[in-house]
C-alpha cells in the first residue's frame, strides 16, 4: 500500500513538472557520468554500471520525445577514455557496439524517425565499433524527426585542432584564402559539423565541469549547463524534468535582464532618439527565442 501511495505521488509530481515546462530546449547534450562509481558503491564491476546506464539512455530518448526536443548528443566515449585499462575498455566497446545495432533495428527508432550519427575520431575505435557506427548511420539515414548524436573517441580540443590543421592545409594549397575563413569554414571541418548548436548541457554524477565537450557548439552558443548529483544509472525522469525547468528559469531570467538593460538604454537617450530606443526595447520584449538575439550581451552560464 505504501509503495502504491509513493508511486502515485511520484506520478503526480511528474505531471506537475511537465505542466510547468512550456519552452524546452531544442538540443540537449548529456555527459553521462557516474556509471563506474554507481557500480563500485554496490560492490559490482564497472561493466554493470555501464549496462544500467545504457538503460537510462534508452529512457532518455523517450523523455526527449515527450517534450518534443529535436536533438540529443551523448558523450559516450572520450579521447581520455582510451587511457583506461583494456579490461574496462573492451566490455564498454562491446556494449556500445550492441546498443548501436539494437537501436538501429528497433521499432521505436523507425516509428519516430530517429537519425543516429556518430561524432569523434571514429578511426581510433575498434573495427567492431566502427562497423556498428556505419550500420547505424546507414540504417537511419532517411530519418529526419529526431537526431541522436553519439560522441565516440571525442575530444573538443582535438576537434578544434584537427579543424585548424585542415583549414591551414586548404590555405597552403590555395583552395581558400585567409580572408575567406569564417565561422562556416570552421564548422565544415568539425567532427560535429552536422549537429545544431547546443542549448543545454546536463552532467550527472556531481562533478561540475564540462570535460572538453562540444566547445564550438555549446560554449560558442553560450549553452546553459546544469550539474546534478545522481549517478547516470540513477538519473530519473524527475531529475530530467527538473533540469529542463531550471533551463527555462535561466532563459526567462536572461530575457528579463536584457529588457532591463534596454530600459536603462531608453532612459539614457535624448528626446530626439527616444522613438528608436523604444523600438529596440519592443524588439527585445517580443523576441521568441534567445537564439534570435545577439549573443554579446548574454550572461554566461552560472552568472
Amino acid at each position: 500500500m505504501l509503495s502504491w501511495i509513493r508511486g502515485s505521488l511520484r506520478d503526480a509530481y511528474v505531471r506537475s513538472l511537465e505542466r510547468d515546462i512550456t519552452d524546452p530546449p531544442t538540443h540537449i547534450a548529456v555527459i553521462q557520468d557516474g556509471n563506474r562509481r554507481f557500480a563500485r558503491r554496490r560492490g559490482r564491476p564497472p561493466t554493470d554500471g555501464h549496462r544500467e546506464g545504457a538503460e537510462t539512455t534508452e529512457q532518455l530518448l523517450e523523455w526527449c520525445r515527450d517534450l518534443d526536443i529535436k536533438e540529443l548528443t551523448l558523450y559516450a566515449f572520450s579521447t581520455e577514455n582510451f587511457d583506461r585499462p583494456a579490461e574496462e575498455r573492451e566490455p564498454l566497446f562491446d556494449l556500445i557496439t550492441r546498443k548501436l545495432r539494437e537501436l538501429s533495428d528497433s521499432d521505436e527508432v523507425a516509428e519516430h524517425e530517429v537519425a543516429i550519427r556518430a561524432i569523434g575520431d571514429i578511426h581510433r575505435l575498434p573495427t567492431r565499433v566502427r562497423q556498428a557506427v556505419d550500420y547505424a548511420e546507414r540504417q537511419t539515414a532517411s530519418h529526419d524527426q529526431f537526431q541522436l548524436n553519439v560522441a565516440l573517441a571525442y575530444g573538443g580540443r582535438s576537434e578544434l585542432l584537427t579543424a585548424a590543421q585542415e583549414i591551414a592545409h586548404e590555405v597552403e594549397v590555395g583552395a581558400i584564402s585567409p580572408e575567406e575563413i569564417d565561422e562556416q569554414t570552421i564548422d565544415n571541418q568539425l567532427y560535429a559539423n552536422e549537429i545544431g548548436d547546443v542549448d543545454l548541457i546536463i552532467r550527472t554524477g556531481g562533478d561540475e565541469r564540462t570535460s572538453n565537450f562540444l566547445p564550438w557548439h555549446a560554449n560558442g552558443n553560450e549553452a546553459a549547463v546544469v550539474f546534478c548529483a545522481p549517478y547516470w544509472p540513477e538519473f530519473s525522469k524527475i531529475d530530467f524534468l527538473r533540469t529542463i525547468r531550471t533551463y527555462e528559469y535561466r532563459e526567462a531570467e536572461w530575457r528579463r535582464s536584457r529588457v532591463e538593460r534596454g530600459l536603462a538604454l531608453v532612459r539614457g537617450f535624448g528626446d530626439r532618439e527616444l522613438p528608436r530606443a523604444r523600438n529596440i526595447v519592443r524588439s527585445l520584449r517580443t523576441t521568441d527565442s534567445p537564439g534570435e538575439l545577439e549573443r554579446s550581451g548574454r550572461p554566461r552560464s552560472g552568472e
